[in-house]
């Protein structure tokens, strides 16, 4: 079992900064691929960046590509998501995920995430 804790999310003013942090608590953190989705009101939940487990296989959504950078510190268990020039067009709640699956290649699709975070709140105000 793998619990997943987030962290970071604030309301700040469109092109701020914002660090996200996602903690797991489980051996088996290390070894899977882990991703930021995010929700807005009234949205389906959608990607926003993925990282394999050994910190390949980053990749973007369209949206944040040149904004957003993921990483990953497996020594601390954890994967940070740098927000830059935020808009408001970001505020949603951000969730992180783990994949079921250890040692993945490549990030799987969203269906395959399972562990999830009960996710932290991002507002950019205009």
């Amino acid at each position: 079992q793998l619990q997943l804790f987030e962290s970071g999310g604030e309301l700040v003013q469109a092109g701020d900064s914002l660090k996200l942090a996602c903690v797991g608590d489980g051996s088996t953190f290390g070894s899977v691929a882990v991703g930021w989705f995010r929700q807005a009101p009234g949205k389906d939940r959608e990607r926003v960046a993925t990282i394999g487990w050994n910190g390949g296989g980053i990749d973007y959504a369209a949206a944040v590509w040149g904004r957003f950078t993921i990483s990953r510190d497996n020594t601390k268990n954890t994967v940070h998501l740098q927000m830059n020039a935020l808009k408001p067009e970001d505020t949603a709640v951000y969730y992180c995920a783990a994949d079921s699956r250890a040692f993945r290649a490549v990030p799987p699709p969203q269906n395959a995430y399972k562990y999830w975070g009960q996710g932290t709140q991002v507002t950019v105000s205009s």
